[in-house]
C-alpha cells in the first residue's frame, strides 16, 4: 500500500491549489469528486459542497475513492478526521494526489 504523494500540511507544495482551494473551495471540491469518479460533472460536486450534510458525506466518498484509486492505506475514520479537523488542508492533500499518476490527469468533458 501506498502513501499521499503530499503529507496533510503540504499545502504550499502547491500554492495555487493551496490559493483556489482558500478562495473558492466549491471548485477544488469540484475538481477532487470529478476526478475520483464519484460525480460526473465538477459543477454538480461543486455544488454538492454547499449542501450541509450531504457534502461531509460525499467528501468521505472522495477522499476514499481517491485513496483507492492510488492504492493508499487508511479508512473512512480517518478520511473523516481528516476533513474534520483540518478540511482545507485535506481538500488540497486530494487535489495534488489527483495530479499523480494513475490517473492523474482530471478528466473534462
Amino acid at each position: 500500500m501506498g502513501e499521499w504523494a503530499h503529507g496533510l500540511t503540504g499545502c504550499f507544495d502547491d500554492c495555487g491549489t493551496c490559493v483556489v482551494s482558500l478562495i473558492a473551495p466549491c471548485v477544488t471540491y469540484g475538481r477532487n469528486g470529478e476526478a475520483s469518479g464519484v460525480f460526473d460533472s465538477c459543477f454538480l460536486a461543486g455544488v454538492c459542497f454547499y449542501v450541509p450534510l450531504a457534502n461531509l458525506i460525499c467528501w468521505i466518498k472522495i477522499r476514499g475513492a481517491i485513496r483507492e484509486k492510488h492504492g493508499i492505506e487508511g479508512g473512512c475514520f480517518g478520511d473523516f478526521m481528516s476533513i474534520v479537523c483540518c478540511g482545507l488542508c485535506a481538500l488540497v492533500q486530494e487535489a495534488q494526489q489527483c495530479k499523480v499518476s494513475p490517473g492523474g490527469d482530471m478528466p473534462r468533458s
